[in-house]
């Protein structure tokens, strides 16, 4: 697998009760693939606040404590909405593996956001392969980029 984020740090990950499942198998194959995790909750599939979990996985990206962050909920529109309400995060929905991969391409996008409720596993786990390969295009897109903080 490749990873072209720092290896050196965990990659952050968090969800509610409905991305629970998919939190669990995603953690299993990264560290499968020797990558470190820091699980940021749900601890179980009982019902939960999917903020809870999405702030503290974008401090930990804006922070520098982890690579690049992985959230999910049943539509991932509410850890999307909640992670971008941080400066320096741009947390992209992803429902297809080529979304995936134009939203690190071309928005530099440091927290895949998973619709669990609206993909199969395979392509969840998928996307997440191609988020992590993809390198930044920069040139106009940077110019853009840089025009998302207010």
């Amino acid at each position: 697998m490749t990873n072209i984020f720092d290896d050196a740090k965990p990659i952050a990950i968090g969800c509610d009760h409905a991305g629970f499942e998919y939190k669990e198998a995603i953690k299993k194959h990264l560290a499968a693939n020797g990558l470190q995790v820091k699980d940021f909750g749900a601890a179980s599939p009982d019902s939960a606040d999917y903020p809870d979990f999405a702030h503290p996985v974008s401090e930990a990206v804006e922070k520098g404590e982890a690579a690049f962050g992985i959230l999910l909920c049943g539509t991932a529109n509410g850890v999307a909405i909640t992670a971008n309400k941080h400066p320096h995060i741009r947390a992209a929905i992803c429902w297809q593996n080529d979304v995936a991969k134009l939203v690190r391409l071309h928005n530099d996008a440091n927290i895949i956001c998973l619709p669990a409720r609206f993909v199969a596993l395979p392509l969840a786990i998928e996307m997440v392969e191609t988020f992590m390969a993809t390198i930044f295009e920069g040139g106009r897109h940077a110019r853009r980029v840089a025009k998302m903080t207010c």
